[in-house]
């Protein structure tokens, strides 16, 4: 008998984990849906030119880890080919 009640707790542990997990996604789409866009940030020189910054600033940044991979790519192919042509 006790391993039947340890077992139904178990169960309704998970389902209240289940719950908790449904409740935070539902909490997160609210969030995505209450950002509205204002249309009149499209005239908005300032807005449009933070935008633009902040979009050149995230650029800059994938080129640099863009640039890293590509060396660790060259770097990876080095080591790879002299023992390919060993053999």
């Amino acid at each position: 008998m006790g391993e039947t009640e340890e077992k139904e707790e178990k169960f309704k542990d998970a389902q209240n984990g289940d719950e908790e997990k449904d409740k935070k996604k539902k909490e997160k789409k609210d969030k995505k849906e209450k950002k509205e866009k204002n249309p009149e940030d499209k005239n908005d020189p300032a807005k449009l030119k933070a935008k633009l910054d902040k979009i050149g600033s995230k650029i800059q940044a994938l080129n640099v880890k863009r640039e890293e991979i590509l060396k660790l790519l060259e770097e990876a192919e080095a080591k790879a080919t002299p023992s390919a042509t060993e053999a």
